[in-house]
């Protein structure tokens, strides 16, 4: 009974993960003023392939879920289909969520007023991240990728796993500004999410819904 209602905290805290990041993403990029890193590379590669955002995200997801796969040095055929299964609707809600800030106007806001939304935005993704990260049922792979980094190999420190799983992105984003000479989403909170991302995870660990502990499966 005991295992059936922490089952049941964790499914909770997992769904209201999933709108919270979506939400949070769709309003770092509705802001125009940088989203997540992770975000912000697929947004660049979304306009230089010219495919939908959302799309581009699902496609992004597979290749990492592959990647954590190799990380782990065996097959987990759990962690591999629940990647799978969150970064499905995850992407594509991102996509909507966006749609709904751009049709409020967001974009249109005052510069100040779109650095605070940018920055409520950035927080709530460290936050969401957080919170799926410690109900460890099913994590988008970007974030399961930080997390395989966190407890495999650097002794459980958020900020520098998360400063190693920026890496691609990073990458990512600048190959695409040298091909076309444009870099979108990519802005002050991308610097800001680069930086301070980790330490937000690490505050919301224990001050974010904190009757939600970690459950570590490695």
């Amino acid at each position: 009974m005991a295992k059936m209602k922490d089952f049941k905290q964790r499914f909770y805290y997992l769904c209201l993960s999933i709108f919270i990041n979506a939400a949070g993403n769709a309003l770092a990029i509705s802001s125009n003023l940088g989203s997540a890193v992770w975000t912000g590379s697929a947004v660049n590669l979304s306009k230089m392939v010219n495919i939908p955002l959302g799309t581009t995200l699902f496609l992004y997801g597979i290749i990492v879920t592959l990647s954590n796969q190799l990380l782990l040095g065996q097959f987990d055929r759990r962690r591999f289909f629940s990647n799978l299964l969150f970064t499905l609707p995850f992407s594509y809600l991102v996509q909507f969520s966006e749609w709904i800030f751009d049709s409020l106007g967001v974009p249109t806001y005052d510069f100040w007023w779109r650095v605070i939304l940018d920055i409520i935005g950035l927080f709530c993704v460290a936050m969401a991240v957080s919170m799926y990260s410690r109900a460890n049922l099913i994590m988008h792979p970007n974030d399961d990728l930080a997390y395989i980094i966190r407890f495999k190999f650097t002794h459980g420190s958020a900020v520098i796993s998360q400063w190693l799983s920026y890496i691609p992105p990073v990458i990512i984003t600048g190959a695409c500004f040298l091909l076309t000479g444009n870099i979108y989403a990519t802005n002050f909170g991308t610097v800001f999410a680069l930086v301070f991302q980790g330490a937000m995870m690490k505050w919301s660990d224990t001050h974010a819904f904190p009757a939600l502990k970690h459950h570590v499966d490695l």
